[in-house]
């Protein structure tokens, strides 16, 4: 019997550069080690602890059972798009119109994707103020761009300032990213330090991708959107949503507003990525804009409570902790121990079976430090810092 011979072919490439060129979130790593513990604690979480609101489930509820599975406007539901326009200029003095200048997008995450892929081509340089949310650096390099971090630390009290900004600039940078309040830090900047960026924004000729998700968890000032400073509104996108301040991070519903050449061009790639944000999310989120906000008042005092707690614990614990100004986490120096980052995020998990996200996961300025998700239970937190105490007391050199 003559045996058939299996002709062999050079294999092509599985996975674009791209996608190759990423690593994966560190902040999942702990995420699933702790998952996998009895009794851990997880102060690694970046979402609250509420269930969303029972108003705002009812309307996604009878957004169902009066048969609103259809697609909406790819720019969402125009009633929707007209509540956001309302709740931004009541709430942060900024004016937007919802027909041309707003998109409702899946999620803060994907506002941030579109922003950056309509605006930026392959080869610029993108400024990202470090320490920061895990994806911009990522999202950045898979549109074939440069990031650029531009560090925070303790001396700055992780603000970014504007010789930092500056110095950073060459001829290739095209826009700078900015979150304040900022994760993981907290860090807030008051509106003379965010036109001292404009200043330099203006002078570059930079866009500014303002990622303002934690806007209504500003505890101590009143939160100063970066368009509604003088000669911003032309050239920033502001990206905010529901996830934080309304408890719907699972509902994915976030938005973007801004110039409309960019929103248009934002909305070609999102009409052919993903057509629209799901419809009963969208009226859940049309809910939560017309009689929620009480709700959110109540969130927000509970999470500075917390804040004012667990600034005093890990003080108390031997970790120098400044006293953010927003968001929901602390971001205390863990130096008293002699480890890096890595390394106390490992033993505390292991030897105390509470979790936390070292802070180099959110770039270089966050070595030294970790960060502490305080948007938990109370009777949580307690347990966590005493086990914290114990850990540091063992460690402490």
């Amino acid at each position: 019997m003559k045996q058939q011979t299996m002709q062999t072919t050079p294999k092509k490439k599985r996975l674009s550069r791209a996608a190759s060129s990423i690593e994966p979130s560190g902040i999942r790593r702990f995420f699933d080690l702790a998952a996998t513990m009895k009794d851990c604690i997880s102060l690694g979480v970046g979402e609250p602890d509420f269930v969303t609101p029972w108003n705002v489930r009812e309307a996604s509820m009878a957004s169902l059972e009066q048969g609103y599975t259809s697609y909406t406007s790819n720019a969402g539901m125009i009633e929707l798009r007209t509540a956001i326009g309302e709740y931004m200029l009541d709430r942060f003095g900024v004016d937007y119109d919802p027909e041309e200048e707003m998109i409702v997008t899946v999620g803060a995450s994907e506002a941030i994707d579109l922003a950056i892929r309509a605006t930026i081509d392959p080869g610029d340089e993108v400024l990202v103020a470090t320490p920061a949310f895990v994806s911009y650096e990522p999202l950045v390099t898979m549109s074939g761009a440069v990031p650029i971090p531009v560090p925070t630390d303790a001396s700055t009290d992780f603000k970014l300032t504007k010789e930092r900004l500056e110095a950073a600039i060459t001829d290739r940078s095209r826009a700078v990213i900015l979150s304040f309040p900022n994760n993981p830090t907290g860090a807030v900047m008051n509106d003379v330090e965010l036109q001292a960026i404009a200043e330099v924004a203006e002078a570059y000729d930079l866009l500014v991708f303002s990622d303002e998700i934690y806007a209504e968890l500003s505890y101590d000032t009143q939160h100063t959107a970066f368009s509604a400073l003088e000669r911003m509104r032309d050239r920033t996108v502001l990206i905010s949503g529901f996830s934080k301040a309304f408890a719907m991070t699972g509902w994915r519903l976030g938005f973007v507003c801004a110039p409309t050449d960019i929103t248009q061009a934002m909305l070609k790639i999102h009409q052919y990525s993903l057509m629209c944000a799901p419809t009963p999310a969208q009226h859940g989120a049309l809910e939560a804009l017309r009689n929620g906000r009480e709700i959110v008042e109540k969130m927000t005092n509970s999470y500075r409570a917390r804040r004012n707690y667990i600034v005093h614990a890990l003080n108390e614990a031997g970790l120098s902790c400044r006293f953010p100004g927003g968001s929901f986490y602390a971001f205390p120096s863990v130096e008293a121990t002699g480890m890096d980052d890595e390394t106390f995020a490992e033993q505390l998990l292991i030897e105390e079976k509470v979790a936390v996200v070292p802070g180099t996961v959110f770039g270089k300025g966050g070595e030294g430090h970790v960060r502490c998700s305080y948007a938990t239970s109370m009777d949580a937190l307690q347990t966590a810092t005493a086990r914290i105490e114990a850990f540091v007391q063992r460690h402490a050199q």
